[in-house]
């Protein structure tokens, strides 16, 4: 859930942000004469965002994970143990 915060508070609460947003992995919207113009967030949302971008980003990575979505659905799937011992896992 985003909560906004106004510039001028958020320029106060600076320090106290990390346990405002909590580990409820809450996000603010930081506002300027109540338009949003800065998002603040937890570290990890963050970084799972950027490597989700990052992810979709790769046409390679994007066509193999399509594919192995579409062998999942359709149960071509290896079974686990087949796989973690193809791996030497």
């Amino acid at each position: 859930m985003m909560k906004d915060i106004p510039m001028m508070e958020a320029r106060r609460a600076l320090t106290s942000l990390p346990e405002r947003l909590g580990k409820a992995s809450s996000t603010v919207a930081v506002t300027r004469r109540g338009k949003p113009v800065l998002a603040l967030m937890p570290w990890d949302i963050y970084e799972s965002i950027v490597e989700t971008l990052e992810i979709m980003g790769d046409k390679k990575l994007m066509a193999t994970l399509r594919q192995g979505i579409k062998e999942a659905e359709s149960g071509k799937g290896i079974p686990w143990e087949k796989a973690r011992k193809n791996l030497g896992l």
